[in-house]
């Protein structure tokens, strides 16, 4: 074991991706992460493509460092292992209704009773203590409630747009992370395990209202909503004579050096929409529609060169092809390949943070369905027999052979 995390066991009984990408990022970290699978599996698995049925690439991307049983929860006897995993563990997450883990007989309050230094974290769609409490929750219906969509339309787009990325899950995952790990550290001082709710709605808005509260940060509001230099539509790549070229010329420095770029040092002091950061942000449409201008002038090389001597912001539009040739990457090792015992050679990226000590690493591959139940059930207290009964009954399930 290897990590910051190493020692740590969490009973992770998440699907899809929310909550997958939270405990990915806390197993990288070291932590001993059990996935609690129900008998068909996290339903990701089945997202192509794929090379073994039940091993999508989805799944693949976000479950590395984990350990997979299958447990029938709506099965006493299922439930009973559940259990008897959660009295050995630190932490308990799932991203179901809370609500449907009372059903199931694994509230925080059942579960406390077996493990009162049980850290119990939830990420589900809405706070508990509002009316939308018992609403499901998915990644698009949330971006939804948050406004995104709407952002999309007013920044450019020819239409309401969601984020083309699982912008809500993989953000509320860093929050769901963030959430256990500071959770853990109150432990180690208290000597006391919690419940951490993690909702989606609220946790989404935090991203996205520290520029877009905008005039309604003050009370009474002032006129403005959200961030206009954000939601300009002209805030976008800019075509230049033979491409794209993306640039973001921001403070006062910048701008002096561009205009000197272009020759027209005049126009910073002598044009009152660029003179200052205020003027610029009221003006911005303006402002970034007068760069769209000037980038038609030059070919995307020598304004990325120009932009290189002046001290200016800039880059490439990359494509996905262009991220996975791209040289800063080839040289930092981002981009691995492992061997996966089932799906053969995979691509692997590495854990982004870089650690003088405790260095976080790829430990293991994505499991197959129930590839460790019996392995697990073992180490929670169960014999042999135990476990040839709990299969036969199909409260449990074991993988099928490789």
């Amino acid at each position: 074991m290897s990590g910051p995390l190493a020692g740590v066991r969490i009973l992770d009984l998440t699907t899809v991706v929310m909550g997958p990408y939270a405990t990915q990022i806390l197993a990288d970290f070291g932590a001993d992460v059990i996935k609690l699978e129900p008998p068909e599996g996290d339903i990701v698995r089945l997202n192509g493509p794929m090379r073994s049925p039940g091993m999508g690439h989805i799944f693949l991307n976000t479950n590395r460092n984990k350990r997979s049983i299958v447990l029938d929860l709506k099965n006493p006897a299922g439930r009973d292992a559940a259990l008897a995993l959660a009295k050995t563990a630190d932490v308990l997450i799932y991203n179901i209704r809370p609500q449907a883990m009372a059903r199931l007989g694994l509230s925080y309050e059942e579960v406390r009773a077996v493990n009162p230094r049980i850290i119990y974290v939830g990420g589900f769609g809405y706070s508990q203590a509002g009316p939308y409490a018992a609403w499901p929750a998915y990644d698009d219906l949330i971006q939804a409630r948050a406004g995104v969509p709407w952002m999309m339309q007013m920044s450019g787009a020819d239409q309401p747009r969601y984020v083309p990325a699982t912008y809500a899950d993989r953000t509320v995952g860093l929050h769901v992370a963030n959430a256990v790990s500071t959770a853990l550290f109150a432990r180690e001082r208290t000597g006391r395990g919690q419940r951490v709710d993690v909702p989606m709605f609220e946790s989404l808005l935090q991203t996205l209202l520290g520029e877009h509260l905008s005039g309604r940060t003050f009370v009474p509001a002032m006129p403005g909503e959200g961030y206009a230099r954000v939601l300009s539509k002209e805030r976008k790549p800019y075509r230049t004579k033979d491409g794209w070229v993306c640039v973001l010329v921001y403070n006062d420095k910048q701008w002096r050096n561009f205009f000197e770029l272009i020759g027209r040092p005049e126009v910073y002091d002598g044009d009152a929409r660029f003179c200052s950061q205020t003027a610029r942000i009221a003006n911005i449409d303006a402002v970034y529609a007068y760069l769209g201008d000037k980038m038609l002038e030059r070919t995307t090389a020598e304004w990325l060169a120009g932009f290189e001597k002046y001290d200016i912001p800039a880059a490439p539009m990359n494509t996905l092809a262009d991220v996975f040739a791209d040289p800063h990457l080839r040289a930092t090792g981002y981009f691995g390949e492992v061997d996966h015992p089932s799906e053969g050679r995979l691509t692997s990226m590495k854990t982004p943070s870089e650690w003088s000590e405790s260095t976080p690493e790829y430990r293991h591959h994505a499991p197959r369905l129930g590839e460790h139940t019996r392995e697990i059930l073992g180490e929670a207290g169960y014999d042999e027999a135990a476990v040839e009964s709990l299969i036969l009954s199909g409260a449990a399930r074991q993988a099928d052979a490789a």
